[in-house]
């Protein structure tokens, strides 16, 4: 098997040496200064100072038809002065009126639009991007890790204005020197590129040609010449604000804490500082994210967290910086990392334990008291970032027939995040590390389940070499906790690594531990570009101590895996495709003790249609797992292999009316479980400044082996599983309206709903029989007129009852686990940018969840009561103001 592997790289790597292609040659753009009169910004480039400047032209097309000449021409010129750039770009159209201006929400990347990237690092891995579109709405992006990464969050304050005109369409910019950062120098080379969209034939043509089989994007920039003399800004901004809010929800009759209403003042202040021309200081106090939208719904079955994205701005801009994630990737794994912002601020540990009678009021969330944030890089390549929150220590509030008290379910927490990463070779070469550390004031004796102290870091290599045509990306991290011996034990016995499980000998279980260490590690080879073949080629390691979620996020440690992945694309249209791409996959993974616990791999591939259709899709395979977890810290079982199966095809993008059709689909080899999900999409433009889109999705889940519960008995624990028949239907709506592109209307509104109902219950008896119907014993199921009773149902308190030895007494009893799970959530909210930089929000958010256990599912019915809950509606008005000092 390994001398497959070996044979396999070496092919990859000797025929990608016979694709490879030269590398494009560097354009060259120098600016003139223009002090002292700059152009005013009116989109017609007729002020004089435009006649000293010379015209940049000759774009190149590279989507769909990549190296090919443009539809129509597109030239730029640029100019500057002492605090600002200047960009005027001339977009010519033979049919001015086809031209798309389409009137959104700023970084919606809309119709026919025009871009600017500028790498004022000209470390050829980091950028910034400017974009207008023909309705004037801006978009800006930091870009980072040579353009695989895109962070739309980050928002600079610059300027620009449209015309339209006979002979196509004028953006001029206005971007000043303190909303980007560059080293101190008297003249600077900046790495640039110029892009152009013309939406109704999905082109893009650049300046810079840029093929789209390259290894990287910032690094095959071209280059801005002639700034001179820029001074270093103070840099300094202020975003004070103010929030207002009024929430409305159910009364309770005899619940001081539950009057249905309340209202609240606060506020807050955001502020960048610049510490140098490459380093911001951001630092937020009592910061608010009332008008970040919700997370989808979803009902959690497993032994595992879920996770979610960070959608507040505080800790998305910049994250890059500070991202850390163990292994590469988009499979099962890619969401570990030893940073996982939504951390900071999480909901409370602890939850009261109340008496008869007794009412509390419990924080949603730990309050932010203050976090600072310094990111950026030297001149030297050096790149850094920290961040330092601290969150408060929190209480529930108890009332006993009003007597009250008050009980800690959260302590006082330090967090902090420390990155540096150093470039060589024109960033070809990289060496970096990251350090976490994570510090709990533990004074109230109810919060010693949690870590004291948890620390975590790690270093990183990554080279690559011929053009940046080949890779070598290493990673390694480690974990160290400190805690009580109730604290350590709960990390030990935790679903990340159940060291509890009878068959893990490779672990032990030691209940005096007061730490817990760990180590891990990725390794990847593999082409990046300049072929149409590309490859790579890798491994992972979690050591079953590793411990990363007091900071970091982790869904299981106890993990050894290989990978390797081929995939090829067609950059120029071909038959029916515009574009095509497929790719394979491989993967296989063992446990610290040497066993084999899943393996499997997979063919997928996609592209556009030459009617500007979407259409992708694959098929995997994974062969019999060893599930760790499954008995929920009982022995390893065995499952059967799987079979998978997925779709999706959308129509023209370009259109008034889109929609889309997909699904997924798993069939288990013991022939009695699947799963299957299909979904829908459609998006309508009555005109250009609104959309509608409705994303309805239904799944069934057939699964002959689902977790019911673990109990104790006389004769050790009985764990319990049965046939779950669940059904899931959700529907996500938008509504988006852009009166200006500073004034807009957003409403999200998604209904969810759940129900599951289990039958055939079973016992595991021998989790590892090599025969599927070995593994477990159906109660009720041996065919004698006694085995009936081996399971009844008690509707007093929905309760079963299990009588193992058929002697009429009661041995174990377990709660019906059916369920109808419904949740509603939406957001509307208004936001008016009223001057650069200023924002005001008007936000709605109302929620409902309900919970009932008959297990049938009915739309109607489910639908129905979904709305009859009582909703919980939050009404808030925040107001930020911006200044630049």
């Amino acid at each position: 098997m390994k001398k497959s592997y070996v044979f396999l790289f070496v092919s990859l790597l000797m025929t990608g040496l016979c694709f490879g292609q030269k590398p494009v040659e560097k354009r060259i753009y120098t600016a003139k200064p223009v002090n002292p009169h700059p152009p005013q910004l009116d989109g017609r480039l007729d002020d004089p100072v435009w006649q000293h400047a010379e015209w940049a032209q000759n774009f190149t097309q590279r989507e769909p038809d990549d190296g090919a000449a443009p539809t129509f021409p597109t030239k730029f010129k640029i100019v500057y002065d002492s605090d600002n750039l200047y960009v005027g770009v001339r977009a010519y159209d033979d049919e001015p009126d086809k031209i798309v201006r389409r009137v959104t929400r700023r970084d919606s990347f809309e119709g026919d639009w025009v871009e600017i990237n500028l790498d004022s690092y000209f470390d050829h891995r980091t950028g910034f991007s400017f974009t207008i579109n023909a309705a004037g709405v801006k978009g800006d992006e930091a870009i980072s890790n040579d353009g695989n990464n895109w962070d739309g969050n980050w928002n600079p304050v610059w300027f620009a204005e449209v015309a339209v005109d006979d002979s196509g369409w004028v953006a001029e910019m206005r971007i000043p020197f303190t909303q980007l950062r560059y080293p101190e120098k008297d003249e600077h080379v900046w790495g640039m590129q110029l892009h152009r969209r013309l939406f109704r034939k999905e082109e893009r043509s650049q300046w810079q040609h840029i093929p789209r089989n390259a290894p990287g994007w910032v690094s095959s920039f071209g280059e801005l010449h002639g700034i001179k003399g820029i001074r270093r800004s103070r840099r300094i901004e202020l975003l004070p604000y103010t929030v207002s809010s009024l929430r409305r929800f159910q009364e309770e009759a005899g619940n001081p804490f539950a009057t249905g209403q309340n209202t609240k003042l606060s506020g807050g202040l955001d502020a960048k500082v610049g510490v140098s021309s490459n380093l911001t200081m951001d630092v937020t106090i009592n910061p608010d994210f009332g008008q970040v939208e919700a997370d989808p719904s979803e009902l959690n079955l497993t032994a595992f967290e879920t996770f979610f994205e960070e959608k507040r701005p505080f800790f998305i801009e910049g994250k890059d910086i500070l991202d850390y994630r163990i292994m590469g990737g988009n499979g099962s794994f890619s969401n570990d990392r030893l940073f996982y912002s939504r951390r900071v601020g999480r909901s409370p540990h602890h939850y009261p334990n109340l008496n008869n009678n007794e009412n509390t009021k419990v924080p949603e969330s730990a309050s932010i008291a203050a976090a600072v944030k310094l990111t950026g890089k030297t001149q030297s390549g050096l790149s850094i970032g920290i961040l330092d929150a601290v969150t408060d220590r929190e209480e529930a509030e108890i009332d006993l027939n009003g007597l009250r008290r008050k009980e800690a379910v959260e302590p006082r927490t330090n967090y902090f995040v420390g990155r540096l990463q150093k470039d060589f070779r024109n960033g070809e070469t990289a060496i970096g590390g990251i350090f976490t550390a994570t510090n709990r004031n533990l004074s109230d004796g109810n919060l010693h389940f949690l870590n004291r102290a948890a620390y975590s870091g790690g270093l990183d290599f990554r080279h690559q070499w011929q053009n940046k045509t080949y890779y070598l990306n290493a990673r390694t991290s480690f974990s160290h906790i400190r805690g009580t011996k109730d604290a350590i034990y709960q990390a030990q016995v935790a679903p990340q690594r159940y060291y509890q499980r009878p068959d893990a000998d490779y672990v032990e279980l030691d209940p005096n531990r007061t730490s817990l260490t760990g180590h891990g590690g990725y390794l990847s080879l593999g082409r990046g570009g300049n072929s149409k073949l590309r490859f790579d080629l890798g491994g992972m390691w979690r050591s079953p101590g590793l411990e990363l979620n007091d900071l970091g996020f982790l869904r299981q440690a106890d993990r050894i895996m290989q990978y390797a992945w081929v995939g090829t694309n067609i950059t120029k249209p071909a038959g029916i495709f515009r574009t095509f791409n497929v790719n394979f996959n491989q993967w296989w993974g063992w446990n610290f003790g040497g066993e084999t616990v899943f393996a499997g791999g997979n063919v997928n591939g996609g592209g556009q249609l030459k009617n500007y259709w979407y259409v992708s899709g694959g098929i995997g395979w994974e062969g019999k797992n060893l599930s760790t977890s499954a008995l929920r810290g009982g022995p390893a079982m065995k499952f059967p292999s799987r079979l998978n199966q997925w779709y999706d095809i959308s129509t023209d993008g370009r259109k008034p009316v889109q929609f889309g059709i997909g699904g997924f689909n798993t069939w288990l080899g013991d022939g009695n479980s699947r799963f299957n999900e299909f979904y829908f999409s459609l998006l309508f433009r009555p005109y250009n400044a609104m959309s509608i889109s409705m994303n309805p999705f239904i799944n069934f889940n057939k699964d002959d082996l689902q977790y019911v519960d673990t109990i104790g008995s006389a004769n050790g624990d009985r764990h319990l599983f049965g046939r779950i028949d669940q059904q899931t239907l959700g529907i996500t709506f938008r509504i988006n309206y852009s009166v200006t592109p500073d004034l807009s209307i957003q409403y999200y509104g998604q209904p969810f709903v759940s129900a599951g109902e289990y039958n055939q219950f079973k016992r595991i008896t021998s989790p590892r029989a090599e025969s599927y119907a070995d593994r477990f014993h159906t109660f009720g199921s041996t065919g004698s007129p006694t085995a009936a009773s081996e399971i009844s149902y008690n509707a007093d308190d929905n309760t079963f009852l299990v009588d193992e030895d058929l002697n009429g007494a009661t041995d174990y009893s377990f709660g019906k686990p059916d369920f109808n799970f419904r949740q509603f959530r939406s957001n509307l909210v208004v936001r008016w940018e009223y001057i650069p930089g200023s924002t005001a929000f008007l936000v709605w958010s109302q929620s409902r969840t309900g919970f009932q256990d008959d297990g049938e599912f009915s739309f109607r019915n489910d639908l129905r009561g979904l709305f009859d809950v009582y909703p919980d509606n939050v009404f808030l008005i925040k107001l930020s103001r911006w200044f630049s000092l």
